[in-house]
């Protein structure tokens, strides 16, 4: 007979999973809107795009919409590729993307814009073992061949060397990878092919790949973290504070100078500061392994794609002031969203970049 504990647990897995069912188990529906400021709104911007950064656009429009009651602000959490979809079709106003836009995108977009970098964080390897005592540390040849299928026993003697002391289950891995057109998955896979010949060889790095072996696959940040909170001996990855926010563990993870570092704010600002003292000049450059010995090694920025001209000078000018207070007064609470704010100086540079977007 179950204890009184495993009858909870199960409860609460069966619950998670019934939710899951009724969204078609893949997590939040695509048209999921966040809204703030409708009732009494004389105009509306909308936005769409990072599964990634939806928490952190959710809070800021949230926020600015308290303060101005005549604006209606919504955002749409349907991954990088969609947003960027939606942002060159003009059907939204600002696109959110943990993949910086390619020249042969740049073309379709029809006038003046620009990628400003808005906020950074971190991706996450989250598994769920519900039996392992203590943090799970993950070599950078073990975890980009796990997601490879090549490493597919928990006991596998690579993960075991780097663990000792702790009893890995002698079961298989089942991965989760995202469906969706994703830049959260653009951001990992360039770690993976930057640290790993093999993946770089195939199946190298995109917003969507076709994943390795047997691998499940859900749609969005959120379907991911999901997908592992109700399915035992799963790994997979996942902007860290949707893990941190569903109670799933973060691994430790390798980092180029070969400490086992794990992913919080101060690491993550590390990584993406990639060793240097001041901010890259390129405010699109990626940075797939970041130097550093403190330094976490998966960070993505977010990029906010926005038009210098949205039709008329007032809704032009409410966009510019809502991208000017995200860059400005809107880094303050990132942290505690567990998201990496801008530098200073580097917030300054988006900023300029904004100011020379002309009509």
């Amino acid at each position: 007979m179950r204890d009184l504990a495993d009858t909870t647990r199960w409860a609460a897995i069966a619950s998670i999973a019934w939710a899951l069912a009724l969204g078609g188990c893949d997590g939040p529906s695509e048209t999921a809107t966040a809204t703030a400021g409708a009732e009494s709104a004389t105009m509306a911007v909308s936005g769409a795009g990072s599964s990634f950064a939806a928490p952190m656009f959710n809070h800021w429009f949230k926020t600015y919409a308290a303060a101005h009651p005549d604006l209606s602000l919504s955002y749409d959490s349907v991954g990088s590729g969609a947003g960027i979809d939606r942002f060159l079709d003009g059907s939204v106003d600002i696109g959110a993307t943990d993949a910086p836009i390619g020249a042969d995108e740049a073309e379709q977009v029809g006038g003046d814009f620009a990628q400003l970098p808005i906020t950074g964080g971190m991706i996450a390897i989250t598994y769920n073992l519900p039996e392992l005592d203590g943090p799970l540390n993950l070599p950078r040849d073990v975890y980009p061949a796990i997601f490879l299928g090549d490493i597919y026993r928990w006991d596998d003697p690579r993960i075991a060397a780097a663990n000792p002391g702790i009893n890995l289950p002698s079961k298989l891995i089942q991965v989760v990878g995202r469906r969706d057109s994703s830049g959260t998955t653009f951001a990992f896979t360039n770690h993976l092919a930057a640290v790993s010949e093999a993946w770089a060889a195939a199946p190298g790095v995109g917003k969507k790949i076709d994943w390795p072996g047997g691998a499940m696959e859900a749609n969005g940040n959120e379907g991911v973290a999901q997908r592992l909170k109700i399915t035992p001996n799963a790994i997979g990855y996942v902007e860290a504070g949707f893990a941190q926010r569903l109670g799933l563990p973060l691994a430790w993870l390798e980092n180029r100078t070969g400490g086992f570092v794990q992913p919080n704010v101060d690491t993550g600002r590390r990584g993406l500061a990639d060793g240097a003292d001041t901010p890259p000049d390129d405010l699109t450059r990626t940075i797939p392994d970041p130097q550093g010995s403190r330094s976490y090694p998966i960070v993505t920025y977010v990029w906010a794609l926005v038009r210098a001209d949205y039709g008329t000078p007032e809704k032009t000018q409410t966009v510019n002031d809502l991208l000017r207070w995200i860059l400005t007064d809107g880094q303050t609470d990132a942290e505690s969203l567990f998201y990496v704010p801008l530098p200073a100086n580097l917030a300054q540079a988006a900023l300029a970049e904004l100011d020379a977007l002309k009509p």
